[in-house]
């Protein structure tokens, strides 16, 4: 990570993780695709618990962001047994993300459904598949923390591989367990959980593998372990924004929801259906942020500051042609996107004009996203919190609201391309001043060994 050239570098860290990435979602598309055949109360249904498992994938993640930072970090510096000793921590804090949420699967469910809708076939569904993905989210939580741990070292491979066990596990059970093939009951939407749930287990279930036999650099010993409070503070000085930071996307789409059922259900389906035809564009842009990630934390470890820069520049200009070609993709074929979920009429009416108006947005969110992961790489998560609070919640939410009020529900989606605005500004802005802070004076460095 110190010496390769920079963009053949990125690309051979990031391509295995863009790969997985669009492999769940595949996933994710399959999920509604079949949830879709259901109903279309079915796919509300997931659609309103769709900010749970958001939040749910916010803190397996985020926790694993922190590990990935601070593991990239230490190997950079040369501190191999601290970073040892980071990747153990990890895996206790999944143990313990997962027993939160096994809690709000169990007592929860129905009053959150309840709160957005008084439509019982839409409570029951959401509340089966909301508790399942909760109280089984023990494989969700370990995957986060060990396929970020993974990374960190510069093995992508191994998590790639993850992800796709898990995606193809999903796909291959959804039809089963929801439409009751090969002499399994029908269960519908909770057969849809079940699936998602498996997949998880299967895919934590390699990692562990790999971790106990395959990974020479981050051996986990348990024997001997004790807790560092200095290590949970590194930990979660980049955690914690990041957590919060994909939290908030939890809280807008639920802010969301509540904006758009006061129109029609028809509109809540839709934005949950836009989540899923998103997510083809938006991760392989995650996938590449998890390559870049790495790169940008060993060099700045290693006192590198044109690397440092060179990889914040090349993720730039490959997160830009991606959301380009997105964007291209949205306003071209916006009905047969839609028509994969067996859309209605109405559904189209809603969702045509409002996928054109929303991909208006994608090449902004690019160069905030890029940004992000490099404040978060550098260990300034609360950067990254700041833009994505603009982006989500301090600036989309209330325009939403305010454009529904004046323009009613075709105006609403403007609101994406104003918040990414602004978030880019600032994102460019804090990066100009952590360069100047913290990027530039590593340059004072350079006459030491590399």
């Amino acid at each position: 990570m110190g010496t390769k050239p920079m963009l053949s570098l990125i690309a051979g860290m990031s391509l295995p993780a863009m790969m997985s990435m669009l492999v769940q979602a595949l996933y994710n598309v399959v999920d509604s695709y079949f949830v879709a055949k259901v109903s279309e109360d079915a796919l509300t249904a997931v659609s309103l618990v769709f900010p749970v498992q958001n939040l749910l994938i916010a803190v397996a993640i985020g926790t694993g962001v922190g590990l990935n930072s601070l593991i990239s970090r230490r190997l950079g510096e040369g501190r191999l047994d601290e970073a040892r000793s980071a990747a153990t921590h990890g895996l206790l804090l999944a143990v313990v993300n997962w027993l939160l949420f096994a809690l709000i699967g169990l007592f929860a469910s129905r009053p959150f459904l309840s709160a957005f809708t008084d439509n019982a076939a839409v409570v029951e569904m959401g509340t089966q598949y909301m508790s399942i993905v909760c109280i089984a989210s023990i494989g969700l939580c370990m995957e986060g923390c060990i396929e970020k741990t993974l990374q960190a070292t510069g093995s992508m491979i191994y998590p790639m591989i993850s992800q796709i066990i898990g995606a193809v596990t999903n796909i291959i059970l959804d039809p089963v367990f929801i439409f009751g093939l090969w002499g399994v009951p029908r269960m519908e939407v909770a057969g849809a959980a079940v699936a998602t749930v498996l997949g998880q287990i299967f895919a934590m279930l390699f990692l562990f593998f790999v971790l106990a036999c395959r990974e020479k650099v981050l051996r986990i010993r348990l024997r001997g372990f004790r807790l560092h409070g200095a290590t949970l503070r590194d930990i979660y000085a980049v955690s914690f924004p990041s957590i919060i930071m994909q939290s908030i996307g939890s809280v807008m789409t639920m802010g969301m929801n509540a904006i758009l059922i006061s129109f029609t259900e028809t509109a809540v389906a839709f934005f949950g259906v836009y989540f899923k035809l998103q997510s083809f564009i938006f991760m392989p842009v995650f996938g590449l942020n998890q390559g870049v990630m790495p790169v940008i934390g060993y060099n700045y470890g290693a006192h590198k500051r044109s690397r440092v820069t060179s990889a914040v520049r090349v993720g730039c200009c490959i997160a830009v042609g991606i959301m380009a070609a997105g964007t291209v993709l949205f306003w071209a074929l916006p009905t047969q996107l839609l028509g994969i979920f067996n859309a209605s009429q109405k559904m189209l009416e809603i969702g045509v004009p409002a996928l054109r108006i929303i991909s208006l947005c994608f090449i902004p969110a690019a160069i905030g996203i890029l940004f992000s992961t490099a404040f978060q790489a550098l260990g300034h998560g609360f950067s990254s919190l700041l833009t994505s609070l603009l982006r989500q919640l301090v600036v989309l939410l209330p325009c939403a609201f305010v454009l529904s009020r004046v323009g009613g529900l075709a105006a609403v989606w403007f609101a994406f391309p104003i918040a990414e605005l602004f978030s880019m500004t600032a994102s460019i802005l804090l990066y100009a001043r952590l360069y100047r802070n913290v990027i530039r004076p590593l340059g004072e460095d350079a006459a030491q060994p590399q």
